[in-house]
């Protein structure tokens, strides 16, 4: 397993100065930010510039306000065109592919008024088909589209593991953990991980209180020996808060998590 972070996270005003502060650190590689509007192909340029000076960029968050499950099919639609070009642009990268939630932030079934304005069959069958959309142009170039569960109070949809992998009905459809999200789902988050092992092809880390490891509860042994256990060797992606300066805590983190590997 490798350790790559998230580029908002890293000190420095280019990729190569946020890249050499990363190695550093600790870090092996960064993860990029995928914005709307199609933010993301316009650096093109600066991303294939990175790439020739040896920043390594294996895999894309996207970073939008709305996503392929939202009621709206009009931004439904829109996000799935904004995830076919990120997934077009990492593989001109050599990445590795681009991860999304089915939503974030839209409706949770534990906050009033309690029930969505579409039946969970309708909520299946529209992540499906634009899954399906992405999978087949994933396949075209090359790279993978991740679904990550998000916790019942960010998402209603997909909140497990297993729920991500339920829809992995394509090769190039794959799932992507997050141990904070994690935390609050899997009633037993190593035997998810065992389970969910040949479908899992990245995973974020952070803590228990959404800052960096190191600063909450979680068991890192066990989560990162249960990953070792599942023939897991992808990358392990900082995405969280930091609980102090990045200069700082950031070299921290990578020698926290390293103890573990």
């Amino acid at each position: 397993m490798q350790l790559s972070v998230q580029e908002q996270l890293l000190p420095g005003r280019t990729l190569q100065e946020k890249f050499a502060f990363a190695l550093d650190a600790g870090f092996d590689a960064i993860e990029l930010r995928g914005k709307g509007d199609f933010h993301f192909a316009t650096r093109l340029t600066e991303l294939k510039r990175a790439r020739a000076d040896g920043v390594v960029m294996p895999t894309v968050c996207v970073d939008m306000p709305h996503f392929i499950g939202d009621f709206d099919p009009v931004l439904r639609k829109d996000a799935i065109q904004q995830l076919r070009s990120q997934l077009t642009v990492i593989a001109e990268l050599g990445g590795i592919g681009v991860m999304t939630p089915a939503s974030w932030g839209q409706f949770s079934r534990r906050l009033p008024p309690f029930e969505p304005p579409r039946g969970p069959d309708e909520d299946r069958e529209v992540l499906a088909e634009a899954l399906a959309t992405l999978g087949e142009h994933a396949q075209r170039n090359g790279v993978l589209i991740m679904l990550e569960p998000l916790n019942r109070y960010e998402n209603h949809m997909v909140n497990t593991l297993a729920e991500a992998v339920s829809y992995c009905s394509m090769d190039t459809i794959r799932v992507a953990g997050d141990t904070y999200h994690m935390n609050i789902e899997e009633d037993d988050p190593c035997r998810s991980i065992l389970e969910a092992a040949p479908y899992l092809a990245h995973m974020q880390v952070s803590e228990s209180n959404r800052n960096q490891p190191g600063t909450g509860h979680l068991d890192w042994a066990a989560q990162l020996a249960a990953l070792d256990a599942a023939g897991y060797d992808g990358y392990l992606a900082l995405e969280c808060r930091l609980r102090g300066e990045p200069e700082i805590v950031l070299p921290q983190t990578a020698s926290f998590i390293r103890k573990f590997l």
